[in-house]
């Protein structure tokens, strides 16, 4: 009974998705919801938006969990921090749907953006979420008392949020590194002692596999806001209500990454290339403001002939380094918990 009650809101997640996904792909194309697929030469005309349909499999598999723990298991010990993550992941991808309503080019600016993701964070501050003392070097553990609550979480849930939304653009890698992360975060919930969070976090894990199946090359749809909103944040939540914020952060160093690339070109630039009638892709300028872009440039001077999958696939393998490397340098805190 447990493996099946476990087992049951990954697999709705997944199913829901994967049934929602077509459906969706005609609509948004029928009321104009598109988007061109830059990084090639043809320029096909996609739809856009799909984590709508990311987000419909995630609820629905974390309400069959809640419906599962109460009326199932008698278990209600971690409800209202359940539907806390829920409302604050509805939250952030309605922000982010308006978002790609607008279109990538004249969506919310920056400080609106930042703002109504800051008050997104309000379910998590009312139930004072995570554990406020914190091990600083030299000063042992610290008590931040309110100030954990009132600040760090809105920023950690607005930094992780819009550094996620950054290394986007290219088929299948947005949904490729949710996957990734967020297995590994459930790895780690897992073995610190929050299984429920470890299911949670496959939910969203199961709905992204779903998602890539049509968002890989040549991808049917695209993932918009709505789905980099929703993941950026859940990996904040997770690490937050699991308190291995320090794991986390360890885990989400090529974001980190990203954002100072990016910070060269005052955030502005985005992560797409110049694609070329071969099917490779060649910088749009001299200057790297991406990771994606650090990608074509290896490959180039390796002399491999750089191209969208090439770059999803490298940017996937070097997340894969940092989070086995995240195992290894916190292998006491997580498995010797």
């Amino acid at each position: 009974m447990p493996n099946t009650i476990l087992l049951t809101p990954i697999l709705v997640s997944f199913l829901v998705t994967l049934l929602f996904i077509p459906y969706w792909i005609k609509r948004a194309k029928l009321v104009g919801l598109t988007g061109k697929d830059v990084n090639k030469s043809k320029k096909e005309v996609v739809s856009e938006s799909g984590g709508i349909t990311v987000l419909a499999g995630f609820v629905f598999g974390v309400l069959i969990y809640v419906t599962s723990l109460t009326f199932l298991l008698k278990v209600e010990e971690n409800t209202v921090k359940i539907f806390a993550l829920l409302n604050v992941i509805i939250i952030v991808s309605l922000i982010g749907f308006v978002d790609d309503i607008f279109g990538w080019k004249i969506g919310l600016n920056k400080k609106t953006r930042f703002l109504t993701i800051l008050l997104a964070s309000i379910p998590l501050i009312a139930i004072n979420a995570g554990r406020s003392i914190i091990s600083l070097p030299f000063n042992g553990q610290t008590d931040l008392g309110i100030f954990y609550p009132l600040i760090l979480i809105p920023l950690g849930i607005a930094g992780a949020t819009l550094a996620f939304n950054m290394l986007a653009g290219m088929n299948g890698l947005e949904a490729g590194q949710g996957i990734i992360l967020l297995s590994a975060l459930a790895i780690v919930s897992y073995f610190t002692g929050s299984p429920w969070l470890a299911v949670i976090s496959l939910c969203m894990v199961a709905s992204l596999v779903s998602f890539l199946i049509f968002n890989f090359y040549p991808a049917k749809v695209f993932p918009g806001d709505s789905l980099t909103y929703s993941v950026g944040a859940l990996i904040a939540i997770i690490s937050i209500l699991g308190s291995f914020e320090k794991v986390a952060v360890f885990f989400f160093i090529p974001y980190i990454l990203e954002v100072i690339i990016k910070s060269r070109g005052k955030l502005r630039i985005e992560s797409f290339a110049l694609p070329k009638s071969d099917g490779s892709l060649a910088l749009k300028n001299p200057k790297i403001h991406s990771l994606t872009h650090l990608s074509i440039y290896l490959m180039q001077s390796l002399k491999i002939k750089p191209t969208e999958k090439k770059v999803v696939y490298s940017i996937w393998a070097f997340q894969i380094i940092i989070i086995v490397l995240g195992f290894i340098i916190f292998k006491q805190g997580i498995f010797l918990n």
